[in-house]
C-alpha cells in the first residue's frame, strides 16, 4: 500500500498586511479594492476544490511532519525562505518578483540565491533587461505575467458615455530606489507640461505630504506647485474615477522589456483610452489598436493636441480594441497568471 502524504500549500504575500489568510479575503474593503484580490482568491477556490489547502505563509507549521508535505511560493518576501530550506517538508516552489529594480534592486541582488534555492524565479523578462544576470541559473527563471482580476470590462464603468474630454493620472507618489529606466520624473514631466494645457488631473495618496521620505527628491519639489494644482487627492475606486475620463496617462514605474503592470489593464477595464509608456515590446503583448503609444509624439503638446481632437468613432474604436483584447486567449496569460505559475510549480503531484 503506498503511503500518500497530504499536501498544502503556502503563500508569502508581498506585505504582512495580507497574512492570517488576508490575501483571500474578499469581504476586506481596503486590500480588496477593486477586487485586486480576486486572482489569488480564484487560485485558493480552485485548489481547495481538489482538496489542497492553501494558506499564507504565517500559517505554516513550525514543526516538520512526516506525513505532509508543503509548497511554499513567495511573492517577494525575502524573509522567510532561508529558513525553510533545511526543512524536509517544505519544497521552495516559486519566487515572483513583481516590483522592477527601480522599485525593490534588493530583490534582483538576490536572484543568484534566489534561483539556486527554488524550482522557479519569475520575472518579467528573463533576458536580463533592467537587471543582472551574472551568477543566476537562467533555467530556472521564467516570465512573469501580471495577474488580472477580471475577464471582459466591468459594464458600469466601460458603458459610462459621460466622459471629460480630458486626460487622469491615478498614481501614488513615490521616489525611485534607482534612476536607470525609471519613469516616475517623465510622469511628473508630462503631468507638467499638460497642466499648463489645462488637460490632466491627478488622483493617488501621498502628493499632499511634502514631509513625507517619499517625497524627498528633486522632480516633486522642483513642480510641487503646480502638481498641487491639478492634485483632487485620493480615490476609493480607481475604476470610478478612470470612468469619468477619455483618456489616462498610463506610465509603467521603469522602461524594461515585458514589464506590463495593472495600470493598462484598469484603463481597459474602466474603457479609458491609455496613454502608455513603459514596456518597449509592448505591441508584442496587447495589441497596439487598444492604447495609444505616447513614443510616438515629440512634445506632451503634440500628444494632447492630436487625442484631444479624436471623434467619438476613434476614441470608441480604440475603446472596443481593449474590450476584444480582454475577451481574448491572448489575455489569458494574464487572467490565468497564478494558476498557470501553481500548474507549473506546484500542481497535486506529490
Amino acid at each position: 500500500m503506498t503511503n500518500t502524504k497530504s499536501k498544502s500549500i503556502f503563500v508569502d504575500p508581498p506585505y504582512r498586511d495580507y497574512y492570517e489568510d488576508r490575501l483571500f479575503d474578499r469581504s476586506n474593503p481596503v486590500l480588496n479594492r477593486d477586487g485586486t484580490l480576486a486572482p489569488f482568491i480564484r487560485l485558493r477556490d480552485s485548489l481547495e476544490s481538489q482538496d489542497i489547502p492553501v494558506h499564507t505563509a504565517d500559517l505554516l507549521p513550525q514543526q516538520a511532519s512526516q506525513e505532509q508535505v508543503n509548497d511554499y511560493c513567495s511573492l517577494g518576501v525575502l524573509d522567510n525562505y532561508e529558513r525553510l530550506i533545511a526543512r524536509e517538508d517544505v519544497r521552495l516552489r516559486a519566487f515572483m518578483i513583481f516590483e522592477p529594480p527601480v522599485v525593490a534592486p534588493h530583490l534582483y541582488r538576490a536572484l543568484p540565491k534566489l534561483a539556486a534555492a527554488f524550482d522557479r524565479v519569475y520575472v518579467h523578462n528573463v533576458i536580463g533587461d533592467g537587471y543582472s544576470l551574472q551568477g543566476v541559473d537562467r533555467t530556472k527563471l521564467r516570465q512573469l505575467f501580471w495577474p488580472q482580476p477580471y475577464r471582459g470590462v466591468i459594464e458600469q464603468h466601460w458603458g459610462n458615455e459621460a466622459r471629460l474630454n480630458r486626460i487622469v493620472v491615478i498614481n501614488g507618489n513615490h521616489r525611485p530606489r534607482g534612476r536607470k529606466g525609471e519613469l516616475y520624473s517623465r510622469r511628473i514631466e508630462a503631468m507638467v507640461e499638460l497642466s499648463r494645457l489645462d488637460a490632466v488631473d491627478l488622483y493617488g495618496m501621498g502628493w499632499n505630504k511634502w514631509w513625507s521620505h517619499r517625497s524627498m527628491w528633486l522632480p516633486y519639489w522642483l513642480n510641487r506647485s503646480t502638481l498641487m494644482s491639478i492634485y483632487h487627492g485620493s480615490c476609493a475606486s480607481k475604476y470610478e474615477v478612470l470612468s469619468r475620463y477619455r483618456f489616462c496617462l498610463c506610465f509603467e514605474n521603469m522602461q524594461m522589456t515585458s514589464y506590463v503592470t495593472e495600470k493598462i489593464f484598469d484603463c481597459l477595464y474602466a474603457g479609458t483610452i491609455p496613454l502608455y509608456l513603459g514596456a518597449p515590446d509592448i505591441s508584442s503583448l496587447i495589441p497596439e489598436e487598444a492604447y495609444i503609444d505616447c513614443r510616438k509624439f515629440s512634445s506632451w503638446e503634440e500628444m494632447w493636441l492630436e487625442i484631444s481632437r479624436l471623434s467619438d468613432s476613434q476614441a470608441n474604436k480604440i475603446r472596443d480594441a481593449g474590450r476584444a483584447y480582454l475577451n481574448s486567449e491572448e489575455f489569458l496569460k494574464y487572467y490565468d497568471a497564478m494558476p498557470h505559475v501553481v500548474d507549473a510549480e506546484v500542481g497535486t503531484n506529490n
